[in-house]
């Protein structure tokens, strides 16, 4: 899970970051994070705490003092550096969501998108679209398609949706293209 160090200026981003915890903690799908006490990190990891999920937070050594580390979760794990924080999390994790967030957020994801682009992973990857958040980006992605920069089966690996449970839906259906076919040799 990526999320805001923030909660962000609508109350819907907290509403939809408790929703999907809810639903994750319901279902039994544990949660592995950023690790912080703070923003949609904190809401996402409370909520599904409270609701008997598992939580794992992964925070680089640096970040524990800035963004508070979450000590209430059933496990912090403390990392050297960001790289080894988003190596453990794509390691630990079975699919990859974005919540609302800033450009942390918006790394994570598209580094996820890439490593699934380059066959680097085959595990559903998606946004929580609250409140229209993401259709810029959305836009932005179709826009590339068109452009020629973004294959359009590529594009379609990237899950969005508005509410959790149609998220988790496509995530349950998801496919990958079939690795060793995602780099078309004759056109690099």
């Amino acid at each position: 899970m990526y999320a805001g160090s923030n909660t962000g200026a609508r109350p819907d981003y907290v509403a939809a970051t408790e929703a999907l915890a809810r639903v994750l903690a319901a279902r039994g799908i544990g949660i592995v994070y950023g690790g912080a006490n703070v923003g949609l990190m904190k809401v996402l990891a409370d909520t599904a705490m409270a609701g008997g999920g598992e939580v794992i937070g992964i925070i680089p050594e640096a970040l524990l003092a800035r963004e508070i580390g979450h000590r209430d979760v059933t496990e912090l794990r403390v990392v050297a550096s960001m790289h080894e924080r988003k190596a453990m999390m794509a390691d630990l994790s079975d699919g990859f969501v974005a919540l609302p967030g800033g450009f942390g957020t918006m790394e994570e994801i598209i580094e996820i998108a890439t490593w699934a682009q380059l066959g680097m992973h085959v595990k559903p990857f998606g946004l929580l679209n609250v409140a229209g958040f993401y259709d810029p980006l959305v836009t932005f992605f179709d826009r590339a398609v068109d452009e020629g920069f973004l294959r359009p089966q590529h594009r379609q690996m990237l899950v969005v949706a508005d509410d959790p449970d149609a998220l988790l839906e496509r995530f349950a259906t998801w496919q990958s293209p079939k690795v060793g076919k995602w780099i078309d040799r004759e056109q690099t």
